[in-house]
């Protein structure tokens, strides 16, 4: 979602927002602007559109100054043009504040302020918080910090604001609720502020991970860290693991492929240390409890969104099938707000590749407030789901630019293959099964290095697809999730409508769309379905549809049955899912890339979710 970066420091402040700002343009934006304190005054500049914009304009008449703020914003209240942008400012200019977010009562604030004699020059519900620092200010607060603690106490909703004012000048308050931010902690007086840490591992990678409810003080003498209600806090400090080189492209040509390409990389990480060759189990330092208390887990609530939860999905499946436990997968946007039965000794398992998806969040929250156990597995490390669930496994998959999720859903397939074995095996796997599940997992990374070379084939089916106006993907058992993603990944960067079915669905009513104008993706690895997946095959052919087959043997038996046949490895059917995606990502990937769509930032998308 939006971009939230502030800086004080010992140098030009300019610069460095914009500098943070394109670090997080992959999370999806619609304008972008920028307030710099000169002194005792504020200057801001705003622009709709693209950071370039903002960069022409800071070009011809760069405020200068050492502490200041920027934005880049994805459009909730109110349309995407420059008067909506952040920073808002107050009536005279003297305070600016950026916000991420949600403010559930800004009707309400609105009226009230209006009342009082604010007024309002956008459509914004931003607008009403830089109102009430202003207000908090006229009734009596003596600094920028009280201003704006005065302010929250009248806010409902989820907010990460950053806030800077002439009246108190040389400083930055921050403040988090329900929207990720963080403190990045220079040397010789520099701090930071940003909402993902891509914004400030250029500049340090020590960061402070605020909690809901927490807002800071940063000055050039330090920072400061509070709590609405209990005032003075202290926040841990983490050191990023990864460099800047994690989040530049590398001589691709786009992130998306990039990341395609990392995936043997991810995988690799995603085991490394984890597998136990010799007694066929796995190693998980996340996972705090003891065999016992595992042991009494007798149902499994899986919850996600998106990506995430095509893997759950897949998780599921392998669960069920390899440790023996009943398993239920819901949209976290949908268990939010019904009032499911959960059961004791039930094991909430919340997915999310940024750790802050708001939905998930949220249903991680209201499960966990029944006193039940949960489980996080997240790539970012020291986000919200991390940080609030029991244990978990972090996906080490390194930083995901792209919005269209590629090597976080793989690697959350074999998060979730790591953890069924290990349930497994303490439970009723034998050591000889487990080792094979073990060689299988160490075999991945080979095996999607093998399929990534084939990149100049998916390029030449693009060739042939890219001007469809409708794709249907099919796959039965663990397949079935994969022509979901499939479908996903075609629709998020090629703006082609794409449907993923279970294949036997397919005469259900889907069947009534099949020509020659509509091409069929059919994952048909040798599995146990292998057989009924082959007359799904034989059905859509014999109504002229165009056949993409994704097999994972010779598919000698389906040459003359299908348009273009892809080849992937052969493995453990519940791993297989890693392996048939990678073919869909690539095809998602060039399809787009020919039709000339943003691949790295769809239109109307945002990378990480942060409000409802």
């Amino acid at each position: 979602m939006c971009g939230i970066v502030g800086y004080v420091g010992p140098q030009e402040a300019a610069p460095i927002l914009l500098e943070g700002i394109r670090r997080l343009e992959y999370r999806g934006y619609d304008s972008a602007g920028v307030s710099v304190l000169n002194g005792l005054a504020l200057r801001t500049i705003r622009r709709s559109g693209k950071i370039d914009e903002l960069a022409d304009a800071l070009n011809k008449d760069r405020p200068t100054g050492t502490c200041g703020i920027a934005h880049t914003r994805w459009a909730t209240h109110g349309v995407p043009n420059q008067a909506n942008a952040h920073p808002h400012l107050s009536a005279d200019q003297d305070i600016a504040l950026v916000h991420n977010g949600i403010i559930e009562n800004a009707r309400a604030l609105r009226m009230k302020l209006t009342e009082l004699g604010f007024r309002f020059t956008s459509e914004t519900d931003t607008e009403t918080v830089v109102h009430l620092v202003d207000h908090a200010f006229q009734i009596g607060a003596a600094t920028l910090e009280d201003a704006v603690a005065t302010a929250l106490l009248e806010i409902e909703g989820a907010y990460g604001i950053a806030v800077v004012s002439s009246r108190d000048p040389g400083k930055i308050v921050v403040a988090r609720n329900g929207s990720p931010l963080l403190l990045g902690i220079g040397k010789d007086g520099e701090y930071l502020v940003a909402s993902d840490v891509a914004a400030v591992v250029a500049h340090t990678r020590d960061v402070v991970y605020l909690d809901d409810g927490d807002y800071a003080v940063l000055e050039r003498s330090g920072y400061r860290t509070y709590h609405l209600e209990r005032g003075v806090v202290s926040r841990d400090v983490h050191q990023v693991t990864w460099d800047l080189g994690a989040i530049e492209k590398g001589g691709f040509e786009h992130f998306m492929l990039k990341e395609i390409f990392e995936q043997p990389a991810s995988l690799r990480d995603v085991i490394r240390g984890r597998l136990l060759e010799d007694t066929g189990s796995v190693h998980l330092g996340g996972i705090t409890l003891q065999d016992e208390d595992l042991l009494r887990i007798k149902r499994i609530l899986i919850t996600a969104c998106g990506t995430s939860w095509h893997a759950a999905l897949i998780g599921e499946y392998m669960l069920e099938e390899i440790a023996r436990i009943p398993v239920e997968v819901e949209y976290a946007s949908e268990l939010r707000y019904r009032s499911p039965v959960i059961e004791d000794d039930t094991l909430l398992m919340t997915i999310s590749q940024s750790g802050e998806t708001a939905d998930t969040l949220a249903a991680l929250r209201e499960i966990k407030a029944q006193g039940i156990l949960a489980m996080g597995i997240v790539n970012a490390v020291g986000s919200s789901i991390a940080r609030e669930t029991d244990f978990g496994v972090y996906l080490h998959a390194g930083p995901e630019i792209g919005v269209a999720s590629t090597k976080a859903f793989t690697s959350q397939i074999v998060a979730l293959a790591l953890f069924t074995l290990y349930l497994a095996r303490r439970r009723h796997m034998s050591a000889s099964d487990g080792r094979e599940m073990v060689h299988a997992l160490c075999q991945l990374p080979e095996q999607v290095e093998h399929i990534i070379q084939l990149n100049d084939v998916f390029h030449e089916l693009a060739l042939e697809y890219s001007e469809a106006h409708n794709f249907l993907y099919l796959g039965r058992g663990y397949q079935f999730p994969v022509a979901l993603e499939g479908a996903l990944k075609l629709k998020e960067v090629s703006y082609i409508h794409a449907e993923g079915y279970p294949a036997a669905e397919m005469k259900h009513g889907p069947i009534a769309l099949i020509d020659e104008d509509m091409p069929v993706v059919v994952l048909a690895p040798q599995d146990p379905v292998y057989g009924k997946v082959v007359s799904t095959i034989e059905e859509v052919k014999a109504r002229n549809g165009r056949i993409i087959g994704v097999v994972s043997d010779s598919g000698a038996d389906l040459c003359a049955k299908v348009d273009h046949l892809i080849r992937v490895p052969q493995t453990l059917p519940w791993l297989q899912p890693v392996l048939t995606t990678i073919p869909l990502q690539l095809l998602a990937y060039h399809v787009a890339v020919m039709r000339g769509c943003d691949v790295d930032q769809p239109r109307n998308l945002a990378k990480s979710v942060t409000v409802e």
